[in-house]
């Protein structure tokens, strides 16, 4: 039991701070579907920056530097996405899912152009790797607890105040819902829209790379993030897009998720003898189910997807 609440934090920290993301950026009015591509650069990130850095590099330190690299790559990243969108005003979903496919292919030909040296300098990388994921846990009274977890709270309250309680959010949802008219009282909506954007590739890359740190034992980047990225878009929905909500989702998406690494350790569950693939399906399955029953209910901010021209009123 101790093992699947464990788990269940895990996977509810990634598909939190990746949710927020897509709740930033789709308040602003830009669809982020490419948070999939920006979980994967910022899981790149995050892995150079450990890889980089000296043995016995504090925890701290280590923590510090590798959380900077991820939110960094993963801003850098959502560029692309803020440029076409709102710059060149091109379909958010096509690029959202062309910022899917690039991640993870360039992430891969990246990391496999690095890894021509010799076996054995590739066998030390793994080995510095797996050191430096040590430096996220601390274990209290026999539960492992990773520092990510505490970012993710933290995260989750200061979006709260941010979005809720400060001149800044407020604008943000004023340009995600009724643009024209944030722009006619000084709002400038294209700021305001790649602030957005960028926030959710800060929060997307951090998100990354809690899951390859704290999600998954091993990890290889031509395998993605095995659909963290719209099972987050999922848990946004689900969520209505306001933190609080989003965090409760997410809890529910991430005791399905964890159930496919505990489930041997449930005599009720290990008797049913179900192949593990079909426990790694539910977090996925319930999502439709989900989504299936709540989204008609679901209300968008409504000038979402909708580029902004500020010739029209």
């Amino acid at each position: 039991m101790m093992l699947l609440i464990q788990y269940t934090l895990i996977f509810s920290s990634v598909l939190i701070l990746v949710a927020l993301g897509g709740c930033f950026s789709e308040h602003s009015g830009v669809i982020n579907i490419g948070l999939e591509g920006i979980m994967v650069m910022g899981a790149l990130g995050g892995a150079l920056m450990m890889k980089l850095l000296p043995a016995g590099t504090a925890a701290p330190v280590m923590i510090l530097l590798v959380v900077l690299a991820a939110c960094a790559l993963g801003a850098v990243y959502s560029l692309l996405l803020a440029v076409a969108a709102i710059h060149f005003k091109a379909d958010q979903t096509l690029v959202g899912t062309a910022m899917n496919l690039l991640g993870t292919a360039a992430a891969t030909v990246f990391v496999k152009a690095m890894n021509t040296a010799a076996d054995v300098n590739n066998v030390s990388s793994i080995i510095q790797y797996i050191d430096a994921k040590r430096s996220f846990l601390v274990y209290i009274n026999g539960f492992e607890f990773n520092w990510f977890m505490a970012i993710t709270v933290l995260a989750l309250v200061c979006s709260w105040v941010v979005l809720y309680r400060t001149r800044f959010g407020l604008r943000l949802m004023a340009c995600g819902e009724h643009p024209q008219a944030a722009d006619s009282v000084g709002i400038n909506v294209y700021k305001m829209r790649y602030a957005g954007v960028l926030i959710s590739g800060v929060l997307g890359g951090l998100g990354g790379i809690v899951y390859i740190t704290a999600g998954v034992s091993e990890w290889m980047f031509e395998n993605g993030v095995a659909g963290f990225g719209f099972l987050s878009l999922a848990v946004m929905i689900f969520g209505q897009w306001k933190p609080a909500r989003i965090a409760l989702a997410a809890l529910l998406f991430g005791f399905f998720r964890a159930l496919g690494n505990v489930y041997t350790g449930f005599d009720l569950l290990s008797s049913l003898n179900l192949p593990s693939a079909l426990y790694n399906m539910l977090p996925y399955l319930v999502s439709l189910v989900v989504l299936a029953f709540t989204s008609q209910k679901s209300r968008a901010p409504k000038a979402e997807g909708i580029p902004y021209d500020k010739g029209l009123r």
